[in-house]
């Protein structure tokens, strides 16, 4: 490796890691504020607040990822800019355009790593920061789960415990459905079968049910059935795909294609973690243009301030097109990769003149 290239990786990486880490101090500060709200009416050691916000802290980082590269290779140039080592490397002969493909390869390899190891930890500590969480709230009666054998629901009602399993979702109706009805001990009540249940609202409609009850089956044609779920509540249940590593994502996504149950989430997320090392480049490569372009000026605040405008006019961008395609306003495909074709368009076109700067 040339002198040179040692140089640029060794101060873009300490950059980016000051950035990362200064980061990471707010996110925790914010998320012990956070959790210190949640526990305030509960009895439990000091401990939780921290504990929980040091689990929960690493999938917010991952979030924010793009705008640590555009924020720590803006600090970078600063540097250079202020020892004056950009103009020793271009009497060097050490072209602009060659300084961010340095970079570009760095950011590259950095989130070829984060989807590979940070966001495995993450999404893990994630699962495991909700599963503490759950112990906490007012719905840990409640549990939704979908695995190869269909949907899986416990609930609570009037001092009874539901077990539902059904193999299909079709929007607001369950199908191949099996209800089991245990009492307060846990003895065995009744259980119902249904091929048909309307699930939009928390009073649900079985049609068709057969009813098993002191060995003895009957027929019904419909049956009111209260509780604590409907179709937006287990719509909603599994919209945290971030506690999810990219195998168990893979494997939901099979087990939703067996319940019928729409995937466009889970292949957005799959997507999204997929293209990321791509959009970490295009932002590293976006400050660097936004730098050479501010050279001239002396005003660290007003560069730092062009980099945050970007980095929210991007974010409300993507958030629009991730919108429009988990909403299946427009494919999927379309609304993960046109904001990313549009950035490198944007870079590619302010490049062309980047070693006159």
């Amino acid at each position: 490796m040339k002198t040179y290239t040692k140089f640029i990786v060794n101060g873009f990486v300490k950059s980016f890691l000051n950035v990362f880490f200064v980061m990471i101090c707010l996110v925790f500060i914010l998320n012990i504020l956070k959790e210190i709200e949640f526990f305030s009416n509960k009895e439990v050691s000091s401990f939780y607040p921290i504990y929980l916000s040091i689990m929960s802290s690493p999938s917010i980082i991952f979030e924010m990822f793009p705008f640590i590269f555009l924020i720590g290779t803006q600090f970078f140039f600063i540097k250079l800019f202020n020892n004056d080592e950009i103009n020793i490397f271009k009497y060097s002969g050490l072209k602009n355009i060659k300084i961010i493909q340095i970079l570009s390869l760095v950011s590259f390899i950095i989130g070829v790593l984060s989807i590979t190891l940070f966001y495995s930890l993450s999404s893990n500590l994630q699962h495991y920061y909700l599963q503490i969480k759950t112990q906490f709230s007012e719905d840990q009666r409640y549990l939704a789960v979908i695995n190869k054998n269909g949907l899986w629901i416990k609930d609570v009602v009037n001092g009874q415990t539901n077990i539902i399993n059904s193999s299909k979702v079709n929007n607001n109706f369950l199908t191949n459905t099996f209800i089991s009805t245990f009492d307060s001990e846990f003895n065995l009540v009744e259980s119902i079968n249904s091929d048909r249940i309307d699930i939009k609202k928390n009073e649900w409609l079985i049609y068709d049910a057969t009813i098993f009850k002191n060995n003895i089956s009957q027929k019904v044609n419909l049956i009111k059935f209260q509780s604590n779920f409907n179709q937006k509540r287990v719509e909603s249940l599994f919209s945290n795909l971030s506690s999810l590593s990219l195998l168990k994502l893979v494997d939901l996504r099979q087990n939703y294609k067996l319940l019928n149950y729409s995937t466009i989430d889970v292949d957005m997320q799959i997507y999204k973690i997929a293209t990321y090392p791509l959009f970490l480049v295009i932002m590293t490569i976006l400050s660097s243009i936004i730098m050479f372009n501010t050279k001239k000026s002396n005003s660290k605040i007003i560069k730092i301030v062009i980099g945050l405008f970007f980095s929210v006019v991007i974010y409300y961008i993507n958030n629009l097109f991730n919108v429009m395609g988990s909403t299946e306003k427009i494919p999927l495909i379309v609304s993960v990769w046109t904001p990313i074709i549009f950035l490198t368009l944007v870079n590619l076109i302010m490049l062309v003149n980047i070693n006159e700067k």
